[in-house]
């Protein structure tokens, strides 16, 4: 039946009130990604367009694209493929240790995973930069490894300020980061598929390529990418492990604010940096969806076959039910 002018205009009304309600729950929440989130980013594009004087003082006022060009330094491409190098290792590493780890936990039962995911919880509870002195303490000349490597016959164990030793901090500081999201996508993960492989004679190697890796590719490409996007940016890991002797792209950053005096390129660098950062994000979120709509478009259908064939079993057995108390003929 056609609507009332009164009730479209109700429903206008309530759908304008709805989306007013919306808007100031939004408010706190926009109010601060625009003071502390798109007021910095659009400073610090503002800067990278400037001039450093020979004093080493940015003016503002003749506007120009050196920073960016100094981008392209022998130094800068140095610094940037040694800082992906890393952390592309580090991402690597951390797959290869959380992947076992995640699935041990999603495959244990729900009392004992609760446990394993404080255990995994525990090292956010911990300021990150203690965190980082403590694998500095272990991974020093007087520290607990070296101890034992020298109480073994090995001479002293001297690691510290070495690309290793930074690797080795950011495994440590950005493993969570991968086995949180590994854990979502295998505890989500419909495991009569796998079941069905090893019923159709496949092996647990082959079941586990064919079935278990495709139907968590999301998980690895979102922990891959919280894994890979703040290692490359890395400052605190470093600065404090690495020395003089590893310069990273954050360490760079941080230089060109302070020591360096030259804002300009910091700042570059900077917004090239939170570019590549929100394109990973970016797609990151298309592959994720992607393969949720997969995950529903393959679940919806072995629900319609079970639904079709309960109706089934429900029509015959309601058929067989009305023969079985069908009145029986007069006369018999």
């Amino acid at each position: 039946m056609p609507r009332s002018p009164e009730a479209r205009g109700g429903e206008e009304a309530a759908a304008r009130a709805g989306r007013r309600q919306g808007m100031l729950l939004a408010a706190p929440a926009a109010v601060y990604l625009l003071i502390f989130f798109v007021v910095p980013l659009g400073l610090i594009t503002v800067y990278s367009f400037a001039t450093r004087t020979v004093t080493g003082r940015t003016s503002l006022s003749d506007w120009n694209i050196d920073a960016y060009r100094s981008v392209g330094d022998e130094i800068v491409v140095g610094i940037i493929w040694r800082s992906g190098w890393l952390a592309t290792l580090t991402t690597a590493l951390c797959l290869v240790i959380g992947y076992p780890f995640a699935y041990y936990i999603a495959t244990r039962p729900r009392s004992l995973r609760a446990i394993l995911l404080v255990l995994v919880m525990i090292p956010f509870w911990t300021n990150g930069l203690v965190r980082v002195y403590a694998i500095r303490f272990l991974l020093g000349s007087n520290g607990p490894a070296s101890t034992l490597s020298e109480s073994l016959g090995f001479g002293a164990f001297r690691i510290l300020f070495t690309p290793t030793a930074v690797t080795i901090g950011m495994v440590y500081t950005f493993l969570t980061f991968m086995v949180l999201p590994l854990y979502v996508a295998l505890e989500r993960m419909d495991w009569r598929l796998a079941e069905a492989a090893r019923d159709l004679y496949a092996n647990g190697a082959k079941a586990f390529w064919k079935v278990t890796l495709p139907l968590t590719r999301s998980g690895i490409v979102a922990g891959c990418v919280l894994v890979f996007v703040p290692s490359f940016g890395s400052y605190v890991v470093p600065d404090i492990l690495g020395g003089a002797k590893t310069l990273l792209v954050g360490s760079y950053i941080a230089q060109q604010f302070s020591d360096a005096r030259n804002r300009p390129l910091g700042a570059a660098l900077s917004v090239l940096l939170i570019v590549a950062m929100l394109i990973a994000v970016a797609l990151n979120q298309r592959s994720g969806s992607g393969a949720e709509n997969s995950d529903d478009a393959g679940s919806d259908r072995p629900r319609r076959r079970r639904r079709g064939a309960d109706t089934d079993a429900d029509s015959s057995s309601g058929s067989e039910a009305e023969t079985r108390t069908e009145p029986a003929p007069a006369g018999l």
